[in-house]
């Protein structure tokens, strides 16, 4: 990671999809070792900011640095090396039907390293025992829950080692009890691992447990960003509102 540098910086980027304008200006930095929670209601741009972030879109307008690299004007050798730094978690997990959970995980390995299958297997344990299933190695996806599909996802974002996470919707379609518990997840890594994260989620009771900041999207602009008490004492209609009808939001 360059030094000095934001990790993560978004500026003045705008995207529309025909007629419909989805981010309008917007503006974000990531500081090194932060994690930063985008909240809106769905069909707000957020998903949408971190394929820009990707490289998995490109923006109309604007500036979007990851490691200091200006990704939507990468050639796709530079776009698919930067991605090795980043690991992504679908909001769907997205993980591969035919593989195993330790398969899963080893992909990566598998496709961007010279590991031998020895110190694929030993990885991809060690990274399955920090999510909790080390139990479930040798399962197929659709053997085992949404929640357990998410840590298998969250595992194999964790596979090369990224130095920058982007999460889609970690806790979404999850019970409140499951929720907590990969927002606790997310709250582990980012104190074992010192990553640089953004999350993308409308669940604001697990975003303030692993957020240095949040920031709130509406109408496609950024606008309220702060902790949880910042965003709580914001005048704002729409930020009141929001926060009162999210999990979590006003009494966390």
């Amino acid at each position: 990671m360059e030094t000095g540098a934001y990790p993560i910086e978004v500026r003045d980027v705008k995207k529309s999809f025909g007629s419909q304008q989805v981010l309008k200006n917007v503006g974000l930095k990531v500081k090194h070792g932060q994690t930063v929670s985008v909240l809106g209601k769905s069909g707000t741009g957020k998903s949408v900011l971190l394929k820009l972030i990707i490289g998995l879109q490109k923006p109309d307008s604007g500036t979007i640095e990851v490691d200091g690299k200006n990704v939507p004007y990468l050639q796709i050798e530079a776009l698919n090396a930067l991605r090795k730094k980043v690991g992504f978690l679908f909001q769907q997990a997205a993980l591969y039907d035919s593989l195993t959970v330790r398969e899963n995980v080893e992909f990566p390995l598998v496709r961007h390293t010279k590991m031998s299958p020895q110190e694929r297997k030993q990885r991809s344990e060690a990274l399955l025992r920090d999510v909790g299933m080390e139990e479930d190695l040798d399962k197929m996806p659709s053997q085992i829950s949404g929640g357990m599909q998410k840590r298998v996802g969250l595992a194999r974002a964790l596979a090369l080692e990224p130095e920058i996470l982007l999460l889609d919707e970690p806790t979404s379609g999850l019970d409140p009890i499951t929720a907590a518990e990969i927002g606790k997840l997310i709250l582990d890594i980012k104190k074992k691992r010192a990553t640089s994260a953004i999350v993308v989620t409308h669940d604001v009771r697990a975003a303030s447990m692993f957020s240095d900041r949040m920031v709130l999207l509406h109408e496609g602009k950024i606008i309220a960003e702060g902790t949880l008490e910042e965003l709580q004492s914001n005048k704002n209609n729409f930020v009141k509102q929001f926060l009162d009808h999210e999990p979590g939001g006003a009494h966390v």
